[in-house]
């Protein structure tokens, strides 16, 4: 029986039935967030089922639109800078985007091409890799590998909201788990056993004391949180409690919110999917504060784009170029970032998707650069292997 084997067998101590199924890997590891990461926070939401970046930044100017897409290029929508229009699902953002804390990156892409498996290229996504470098074969995150390339981490490095961990956490940084609905119960008997049989046993002492450090604090996350695989109804306690932990010591958070595969009907789920991350990041702004928002960037992503063209069903099938939604106080936002490829057909990507013209790894490296100070050479080949960053876009203030 192993540390992990113990944490997950503890429903026989007080673990409520409905904590102990979902109870995964809980390791304690080590931050002082505060110290080593400095002030800013990064905010990472996993966009899981390919967004369709055409529809959420509507390029409404460009002469093909109305043509490629006859019924979804009929909606509402604010106009942004006269050629392009937020989705009408974002619509609260708007006013964010007057005050320069909102802006997006369009036809950005990781350097996934071709099969547009969502497996797959979420798998690329997370690890951080190119195609030179399959994901299979790194066995880690690129949020997880920032975190290695930081010396004096002390105390609790990573904490883990969800079910299960992202690939984006995996690796030799440790990561504690916690469900939004698992609440972990021990009784002062219980407490008193821990302590009692494993006082002796440092492996075993240690995840007992850990135990009771989840059952007593709630989880206080010190660096680094995730969630998988939200429900509408979960993003609320997310928010919060990942608020109060970023008002703390934590300085990298991570999440996912799944549900953006529109093949059919795409208006409907699209506008509801928007409005939950539109909710989250107004929650997030609220619960952060002044002070704490503007220290903080949030950058959304998904692992590719939609076909410029909608289908039969008024949906949209798997593309390739998208879009990433980027917010925070620490933004230098009110602008599309990135340059526009066109949507006439020979501009499309194999004539039928938004053609890539920027790396979304490339993003997130400048901002990590602009946060943590970190080395190009750290960023293109540790926590960004292959990437190559070209110039600073300037995105942070």
């Amino acid at each position: 029986m192993d540390r992990r084997m113990f944490l997950r067998g503890l429903g026989v101590l007080g673990c409520s039935a409905a904590a102990h199924p979902l109870m995964t890997t809980v390791t304690l590891a080590g931050s002082d967030g505060s110290r080593v990461l400095g002030d800013h926070r990064l905010i990472v939401v996993i966009l899981r089922g390919a967004m369709d970046g055409l529809d959420v930044v509507q390029p409404y100017r460009a002469p093909e639109w109305a043509g490629l897409r006859p019924s979804l290029s009929t909606g509402e929508g604010h106009d942004l800078d006269g050629f392009f229009r937020l989705h009408s699902g974002l619509s609260a953002l708007k006013p964010m985007w007057d005050a320069q804390a909102l802006g997006f990156v369009h036809a950005t892409a990781t350097p996934y091409r071709n099969k547009r498996s969502h497996f797959e290229g979420q798998d690329l996504l997370e690890a951080g890799t190119g195609m030179d470098l399959p994901a299979h074969q790194i066995k880690s995150g690129w949020l997880n590998r920032l975190l290695t390339t930081q010396s004096g981490l002390t105390s609790e490095t990573a904490y883990s909201i969800g079910r299960e961990a992202m690939p984006l956490l995996e690796g030799a940084a440790d990561v504690r788990n916690w469900s939004p609905e698992t609440k972990l119960m021990l009784t002062a008997q219980s407490k008193l056993l821990l302590e009692q049989i494993y006082h002796d046993d440092p492996l075993f002492q240690a995840a007992a004391a850990e135990a009771i450090l989840l059952a007593e604090r709630g989880d206080p996350a010190k660096a680094m949180m995730q969630a998988d695989e939200l429900k509408p109804n979960e993003i609320e306690r997310l928010v919060d409690y990942a608020a109060g932990r970023l008002r703390e010591d934590t300085r990298i958070a991570a999440f996912s919110i799944s549900g953006w595969d529109t093949h059919r009907g795409q208006s409907g789920p699209l506008t509801r999917n928007l409005q939950q991350l539109q909710s989250g990041i107004l929650r997030l702004q609220q619960r952060l504060g002044p002070q704490v928002w503007g220290k903080t960037v949030l950058l959304a992503m998904t692992e590719f784009g939609r076909t410029a063209r909608e289908n039969g069903s008024q949906g949209t099938d798997h593309g390739t170029g998208g879009a990433m939604l980027m917010a925070g106080g620490a933004l230098r936002g009110g602008k599309v970032y990135g340059q526009w490829p066109g949507l006439a057909e020979a501009d499309l990507f194999e004539r039928r998707d938004l053609m890539p013209t920027s790396d979304v790894r490339a993003w997130a490296a400048h901002v990590m650069r602009g946060f943590y100070g970190l080395d190009r050479q750290v960023l293109e080949n540790v926590v960004f292997p292959g990437l190559q960053m070209g110039d600073d876009p300037g995105v942070l203030l």
